[in-house]
């Protein structure tokens, strides 16, 4: 696992094939506990393409050196993320 908030990654390869590829990551609290999100994409074998953008936030404790992943949230589609900022833009309006 890793060490620095920088170095987390949901990328992950399998024989040699990048099968989740992270396209970006915002980091939302570092510390002791850490959450990101991401965006990212699966990889399609029957297709040999990638699929649509995928989010998933994702929280991190620091034991022993590491961070090890405790807890994550996947938004499943686009009408999700579209309705979770919504929400939130409702919650925490600005002045």
């Amino acid at each position: 696992m890793a060490e620095t908030v920088d170095d987390l990654t949901v990328t992950y390869e399998d024989g040699g094939i990048e099968t989740v590829k992270e396209l970006d990551k915002k980091v939302l609290t570092k510390g002791a506990w850490a959450t990101i999100m991401y965006r990212y994409q699966d990889w399609n074998r029957t297709k040999e393409e990638y699929g649509p953008d995928k989010y998933t936030i994702r929280r991190y404790q620091k034991q022993n050196g590491e961070y090890k992943q405790k807890s994550k949230f996947n938004i499943s589609s686009k009408d999700q993320a579209k309705a979770i900022i919504e929400a939130l833009e409702e919650w925490v309006k600005l002045d």
